[in-house]
This record gives structure tokens, C-alpha cells and sequence, in this order.
């Protein structure tokens, strides 16, 4: 769907499996109604969305699909499935200009419902970006905060070479002891310039 380009679809069995959803019961609201309208076939209709009460239901459907999708995309199946993505581009790439639109990786700030959108993660400059506009509705901890390292960890030659650092000049010339400069030059309380690797 259209602004889910984010997920994967989670297999059946995996839904289906009890071990899979330990500890879920307790963070969502209408449970047993949620996991059914998660594994039943039929579409909401017009009449369906206009009621209050399958509104909560369903929200809290889509928490516990979420929930449940951030403990399979850390599977080997899930992690093969979104490296298929990732290879891509399906989650977009790192808006830092010198990591020259490397490929980033969906990430949760906390694993906490209605905490935080979803976010992404730059394996190369390893930093962490809001996405584009049309994922921002999706929660973070659909995804967890530990994806983009398992994921890494798994498919360890997807690692890419550290980024290149901006380095400020003038007129081609680096700029030396000023203030935001890589070079900046640090006084003492008496004025003093101060040599950094004195301090160390």
C-alpha cells in the first residue's frame, strides 16, 4: 500500500505461532479481537470505518501487526526479505549530501507504542534522519531500535566505507583557528591558545 513501502508482509504461520507474540498480550488493547481481524480475510467497508468501535479495533490491529513486524523483520526470513528492499532503495537513502545518497535502513527511536515515527539509519555516516513525508505516521516501534544493527550484523559486506567529512575553505584554503572550523584553536582562561594533545 502506498506509504507502507516501509513493511514486509509477515507470514501466517508467524502470526499465527503463540512463542512469537510473548509479552504482546499485555501492550495492547482488544487482543483477541485485534489478532482476528489481523488474520481474517475481509476489508473494512464505508459502514465499518464510521464505527467508534471498529475504530479502536482497529488500531489496535495495526499495533499489533506492528509490534509483531518488528519481531519478524529480525528473523533470518524477515532480514533476506528486507535486504531485498534495502538492495532497492525501497526505504530511500541518506539526505547527508556526502554520503552521496547511500541506501538507509528503517529505525525506531523506542520500542515504545506512540512514542516516535518511524525514522531511518545511514549504515555510512551512521546517523539517524526523519524520512520523507509520506512515512511519518508510521510508528517507530514497528520497527524496533536494534533492526538496522542485526541487520548489519547479518549482512556484514553491506558495511560501506566511512563518509567523507566536510572540511570548510576559502578561496581553496582551509580555514585555520576560527570558531566551527575543524582546526579551531581553544584558549585558557587567560587567553592563551591551548595545544589539545597537552590536555590529553
Amino acid at each position: 500500500m502506498e506509504g507502507h513501502e516501509f513493511f514486509i508482509e509477515v507470514d501466517e504461520d508467524y502470526i499465527r505461532d503463540n512463542f512469537n507474540l510473548h509479552g504482546l498480550r499485555e501492550r495492547v488493547t482488544y487482543f483477541n479481537e485485534a489478532m482476528s481481524m489481523i488474520l481474517s480475510a475481509d476489508s473494512p467497508d464505508s459502514e465499518d470505518l464510521n464505527d467508534h468501535n471498529f475504530l479502536e479495533i482497529y488500531q489496535s490491529a495495526m499495533d499489533l501487526y506492528g509490534l509483531i513486524h518488528a519481531r519478524f523483520i529480525i528473523t533470518p526470513r524477515g532480514l533476506s526479505m528486507m535486504k531485498e528492499k534495502y538492495m532497492l532503495s525501497a526505504f530511500s537513502y541518506c539526505p547527508r549530501v556526502l554520503c552521496e545518497r547511500h541506501n538507509v535502513l528503517p529505525i525506531g527511536v523506542s520500542e515504545e507504542l506512540s512514542t516516535s515515527r518511524v525514522k531511518v539509519y545511514c549504515p555510512r555516516c551512521q546517523d539517524v534522519y526523519i524520512p520523507r513525508q509520506k512515512q511519518v505516521d508510521i510508528d517507530g516501534a514497528y520497527f524496533g531500535t536494534s533492526f538496522p544493527h542485526i541487520f548489519l550484523k547479518q549482512f556484514p559486506e553491506l558495511n560501506s566505507r566511512a563518509p567523507s567529512k566536510f572540511v570548510p575553505k576559502i578561496y581553496g584554503f582551509k580555514i585555520f583557528g576560527m570558531r566551527g572550523s575543524k582546526f579551531e584553536l581553544k584558549f585558557d582562561y587567560q587567553g592563551k591558545p591551548v595545544n589539545e594533545d597537552e590536555i590529553r
